[in-house]
């Protein structure tokens, strides 16, 4: 399970070093495979394959003619790529994602469970204040209605 949020700069070749706590537990769920994609909301998704496969073969059963369905299959399998981590613990970023995700030298590796997201930092700062002002509402959103903290 992968969870906690990580500040990180990436190098000079566009590599992230994976953080020491999630670096031995991501090497074990992927057996060294991992899968980096783009997502809409313009973050990253980083995947250990086994777990992202499953995802892409049901993302891939959606209708191809339905315009929204072959967007999100463009988006999200379209930007698939095989990945790595070097011996050093660190995985390159191909230019066109860095691109999409508009990542600079600061990045942020948030931890969602299953995978991680990987933002800018402008863009992980403007999710953080969506988030907060679309929690402002006494009514919480679907599935967390039983949810006590």
């Amino acid at each position: 399970m992968f969870q906690g949020t990580v500040s990180i700069s990436l190098d000079a070749k566009g590599r992230l070093a994976i953080p020491a706590r999630h670096r031995e537990a991501l090497a074990q769920a992927s057996a060294g495979a991992l899968v980096l994609t783009a997502h809409p909301h313009g973050c990253l998704l980083l995947y250990p394959l086994q777990a992202w496969e499953p995802i892409r073969d049901q993302i891939l059963k959606a209708p191809s003619f339905d315009p929204r369905s072959a967007a999100l299959k463009r988006v999200l399998v379209g930007n698939a790529r095989e990945e790595e981590m070097d011996s050093a613990g660190r995985m390159l970023i191909a230019p066109e994602l860095r691109g999409h995700a508009k990542l600079e030298k600061q990045v942020w590796m948030v931890g969602m469970g299953s995978h991680f997201e990987i933002w800018s930092d402008e863009g992980w700062q403007a999710q953080n204040a969506a988030a907060l002002a679309a929690l402002q509402s006494d009514v919480p959103p679907p599935g967390f209605e039983a949810i006590s903290l």
